[in-house]
């Protein structure tokens, strides 16, 4: 399955028996909770999957494992299995904010083997500027088996970055303001890992008021500028979701990357490791 479907795609094979869709939407705000906007209104026959579904527990701000520690493959196969989600099911995952959280489904299957699996480009939004239906109700889905089968070298671990090799390339998703460390609202300190340069999310999408991804060209000219096509990138970002659509746009580019899941969350809560400021790419 490539990595993006159209809403023309999923509104055409939302009722195929073999494609399930899932709902992934999460919030920084604690005020906005994405099970009560699945319940607001949804694509029709979605399931929902919370942030909590895709990681391991004891992921808290400040705590030495990250926010979204990576779930085990035990993890994986029961909250697959329960979302009716199976060896062969084709995937598609969504959310309201061009695929930044949902991205986190996409490559957290990729990285247990199972390649049928899609983001909705330009997500809930795109789908309701067209005017597609939605519903409120939570479908009925039967449990499925799912067979997690974690790919070598996809999931990095603080000690694996720590001992990368010189001149590996460490690619930071967050914000300019936050990689700069001019602003830091979640994690324990302010700045980027040493050596990072920024390849924030947002530059993925297109400027349209309801953005997509940009054309393959496009990404990967702009991740050859970073260095991409030279060496397969480390990316991270504050908690291991948002880079995942880093590693998306590497996909549509021909490129490939693999996820330090700790991520900056994880890298700033430990007192021994060195913090960079600024921005050495403007140097």
């Amino acid at each position: 399955m490539k990595a993006l479907v159209t809403t023309e795609w999923l509104d055409a094979h939302r009722a195929d028996p073999d494609v399930r869709i899932v709902d992934v939407r999460w919030y920084l705000d604690p005020a906005r909770k994405g099970l009560d906007e699945y319940r607001a209104g949804h694509i029709p026959s979605a399931v929902f999957l919370a942030d909590h579904d895709l990681a391991a527990p004891g992921g808290v701000r400040g705590g030495p494992i990250g926010r979204h520690p990576w779930p085990s493959a035990e993890k994986v196969e029961r909250v697959m299995g329960a979302a009716g989600i199976g060896d062969e099911t084709r995937v598609v995952a969504y959310d309201d904010q061009a695929g930044a959280i949902a991205a986190r489904l996409w490559y957290l299957l990729r990285a247990y083997g199972h390649a049928n699996v899609a983001l909705l480009d330009g997500g809930l939004v795109k789908w309701k500027a067209e005017g597609r239906p939605l519903e409120t109700e939570a479908p009925n889905v039967a449990p499925a088996v799912f067979h997690a089968r974690a790919v070598e070298g996809a999931v990095l671990t603080k000690d694996d970055v720590r001992a990368r090799p010189a001149g590996a390339l460490l690619l930071d998703a967050r914000a300019p303001e936050r990689f700069r460390g001019e602003s830091e609202p979640l994690d324990p300190k302010a700045g980027h890992i040493p050596g990072a340069r920024n390849a924030p999310f947002a530059a993925n999408l297109t400027r349209d008021p309801v953005p997509v991804f940009r054309s393959p060209e496009e990404l990967r000219a702009h991740y050859a500028a970073l260095g991409a096509d030279r060496t397969e990138p480390i990316v991270y970002c504050g908690s291991g979701v948002t880079a995942c659509h880093d590693l998306v746009a590497l996909e549509l580019a021909g490129l490939r990357g693999r996820l330090y899941v700790g991520s900056w969350s994880e890298w700033s809560s430990d007192p021994s490791l060195p913090v960079e400021t600024g921005d050495p790419q403007k140097s």
